[in-house]
């Protein structure tokens, strides 16, 4: 199956550029262009794509709502992989906070963009290396959460969902995640689908925002 991809991003050689790249992809194709956040809204109702690549500082409407108002229906399908050019953007968290489901900084490879579309095309979550250190530098200073009594935080999630969802903020894949629990892929995927369920949360990036967010995952270092 070919992946849509619709390109959101202010400056020409930008979006020509990556257009140029990811239509080199036998199972990627470039539908379309926008220039800011308004038209990427238009663009996206007309055109449908599987993946919007997004910068976040646009005019009209920046990155941040735009994927806010795209990612934001229930019923919407779309994936949002948000592109930057600094590798510590003061808006990754809100990136992430509006429903993006990956941040990938523009001078990756070729390869690295592409694979990076099959991933979030997927429904997995994909962070940049670089970002992810401090992303979760910027969730563990959130306060309160920690003293959350465990229960309070993970809702109705079982034992499993909660090794699961932990797993999960970790940034490792329902294989990665199989291999560990010595069960298989399929069970896991079902594990996710009831996590999502269970707290109401639309991707895996939300799930791993969320286990961030009310303290279950703190990282040995911070």
């Amino acid at each position: 199956m070919t992946i849509k991809v619709m390109i959101a991003d202010d400056q020409m050689m930008v979006r020509q550029g990556f257009t140029v790249l990811l239509n080199l992809e036998p199972d990627i194709e470039v539908v379309g262009q926008a220039v800011d956040g308004l038209d990427a809204l238009e663009k996206v109702a007309e055109l449908g794509p599987d993946v919007v690549l997004m910068d976040v500082r646009m005019p009209r409407l920046g990155g941040i709502e735009a994927t806010r108002r795209i990612t934001g229906p229930t019923d919407s399908a779309v994936k949002v992989l948000v592109l930057t050019t600094f590798d510590l953007d003061e808006y990754v968290y809100e990136a992430l906070r509006a429903g993006a489901s990956g941040f990938l900084l523009k001078d990756a490879s070729a390869a690295e963009l592409a694979q990076a579309v099959r991933v979030v095309a997927a429904g997995e979550a994909l962070l940049a290396p670089t970002v992810t250190k401090r992303l979760i530098a910027e969730f563990t200073r959130l306060p309160g959460a920690a003293r959350m009594p465990l229960k309070d935080r993970v809702g109705d999630l079982t034992e499993r969902e909660t090794e699961v969802l932990s797993l999960i903020a970790h940034g490792l894949s329902n294989a990665e995640i199989a291999a560990k629990l010595v069960v298989a892929e399929q069970t896991v995927k079902t594990h996710v689908s009831r996590i999502l369920v269970k707290l109401g949360l639309r991707d895996r990036t939300q799930a791993a925002v969320f286990a961030y967010e009310t303290g279950l995952v703190r990282p040995a270092g911070y």
